[in-house]
């Protein structure tokens, strides 16, 4: 990457996040915002003290493991919830998994299937399988949780494309409305999590097939889950879980640090130090199927100009970012896919930096004056969404701020919460810093599809870009891997030569957990697995 003379040197803006970061760990803190994290140490600090004193009221013997994760829900239905919960937590299952070494589909529920010219499909269900109720899990019943997902969901309904599912025994017939290859892949999708649909509460205790049953469930704050006796591939280790939510990473850091939690998902990069200096605790970090990116609404009048898309593009310092919010855990990013995938492209250099940003600018009829980017007159202001549950992102925002201002480009900031359904509701706003699973499955459609193609769900930049959509829908329709790989790529290259979104990093996904009592934890690449029925306590 050839960055702008000078751009690399330890700047004014890298310094500030230096400074805030180890203000962020060494708590100082504006009042209020010690407050909020103070108030958020101590909620974790009493369910945690509450969840130990019911565990060893039951027996002093209980296997019991607190886990702490960076995002909170206050739905556990798994057909439309972007959380994933139920899944992570060992509630729910789908009907297949990803090997995340193999990159393959492998069975879950389902222990085989035929579809040879991939619009026909043949499923056999393993047939032990009971619902945490001990209802039989038969045909009819994934049929009904099926139905129900495409039902709810639209993201379902254009993901897996079905005409009809047919149910006998433990078989199961469905036929795609196309030759569709890929659709047992998409059965992945947590969101096809097969739950026994004739309980009603689907929001607050969904009834699963997994190695935990949902005890009880305080929206946004923790489920309890205990053993699922019955479970068919053989009952957990452990005899319950706490699953907890915090979406504070300091806060997340101290309550491992206290010993008040017992694994925490994504610590604070600036704890990671004195976590690895306490005995006993293990830090993890894996790569895995994300991408941190800046997303582009293509409606807003600026941002149709591809100029105005480069330009952005080139502010984005990315080595200085990954080295300085992140500390080396990810690694630099030209496009959605990390390079080892066999479907991502080879991207060349190309220039970036604030001198490349004004001169894209000026290609798009902008000029400075007063130090003020304008056109006929009017400033270039951009709106830029960002979210705290990832702590990165505010501050990767915070960065391109600051270096927006140096060529007179003015940024507002807008925290929100849920970025996904802010995104697809409302369109005031330029861009935004979002992070993106983007080959979950082991392959390149679905994240071509759910992001690029004018149907899909997380199409946030309203791209609808008819040769872009040509090379997916062919890509839908297209059996050899090679062939997919092909595609995928040049699917890429156009998203990158078009700058339709740009493309930040590659983070890595840090786990921190005491090692003297947690046993059998896998750091999961794509994030689904995690809550297993392995997971034990020394």
């Amino acid at each position: 990457m050839n960055h702008e003379a000078g751009v690399n040197t330890k700047d004014h803006t890298i310094s500030q996040i230096r400074v805030h970061n180890r203000r962020r760990r060494f708590g100082f803190r504006s009042g209020a915002k010690c407050a909020i994290v103070l108030a958020n140490v101590l909620a974790v600090l009493f369910l945690n003290a509450c969840a130990t004193s019911s565990v060893e009221t039951a027996s002093g013997e209980n296997k019991h493991i607190s886990f702490l994760y960076n995002f909170s829900t206050r739905s556990l239905d798994p057909h439309v919830d972007s959380s994933y919960v139920p899944l992570r937590a060992g509630i729910t299952e789908t009907l297949v998994k990803l090997d995340e070494e193999q990159l393959t589909v492998v069975p879950w529920l389902a222990e085989s299937w035929e579809g040879k010219d991939g619009k026909h499909w043949t499923l056999h269900l393993r047939e032990n399988v009971t619902f945490h109720n001990g209802k039989k899990m038969d045909a009819a019943a994934v049929k009904a949780s099926i139905e129900r997902a495409v039902k709810e969901s639209i993201a379902i309904r254009n993901a897996l494309k079905i005409d009809k599912i047919e149910a006998e025994g433990s078989t199961l017939q469905i036929t795609t409305t196309q030759q569709f290859p890929e659709f047992i892949s998409e059965l992945v999708n947590p969101n096809v999590s097969v739950i026994d649909v004739s309980e009603q509460d689907f929001v607050n205790k969904p009834v699963g097939t997994g190695p935990f049953r949902l005890i009880s469930f305080a929206p946004g704050s923790k489920l309890e889950l205990e053993r699922y006796e019955d479970y068919w591939d053989g009952a957990a280790k452990l005899d319950s879980v706490t699953f907890a939510f915090n979406e504070d990473a300091n806060a997340r850091s101290l309550a491992l640090e206290s010993g008040q939690v017992d694994i925490v998902y994504r610590p604070e990069v600036e704890s990671l130090e004195s976590l690895r200096a306490k005995p006993g605790m293990k830090v993890e970090s894996t790569a895995t199927f994300r991408v941190h990116q800046m997303t582009m609404n293509m409606e807003r009048e600026a941002m149709k100009d591809i100029h105005v898309r480069r330009a952005v593009d080139a502010l984005i310092n990315r080595e200085e970012i990954v080295n300085t919010i992140l500390l080396g855990y990810g690694e630099v990013a030209q496009g959605p896919f990390l390079p080892s995938l066999p479907f991502a492209p080879t991207y060349g250099n190309h220039p970036t930096g604030q001198s490349v940003a004004v001169a894209e600018l000026t290609e798009a009829g902008y000029s400075q004056q007063n130090g003020i980017m304008q056109k006929n007159g009017v400033p270039l202001r951009l709106v830029l969404l960002t979210y705290s549950s990832r702590a990165d992102l505010p501050l990767i925002a915070q960065v391109f701020q600051s270096d927006a201002k140096r060529i007179g480009i003015e940024v507002e900031i807008r925290q929100i919460d849920t970025p996904e359904e802010y995104m697809a509701s409302n369109r005031d706003w330029d861009l935004a810093t979002y992070s993106n699973l983007t080959a979950p499955r082991g392959d390149a459609g679905y994240y071509l599809n759910a992001t690029y193609h004018p149907t899909g769900a997380l199409n946030f930049s309203g791209a609808e870009e008819p040769e872009l959509t040509q090379f997916i829908d062919q890509l839908n329709t297209t059996v050899d891997t090679q062939e997919r790989a092909k595609l995928a790529e040049r699917a890429a290259s156009y998203v990158h030569e078009h700058v339709i979104n740009s493309f930040v990093l590659h983070p890595a996904t840090i786990v921190a957990y005491n090692e003297q009592k947690v046993k059998n934890w896998v750091t999961s690449r794509s994030e689904y697995y995690m809550i297993t029925n392995q997971l034990d306590v020394n």
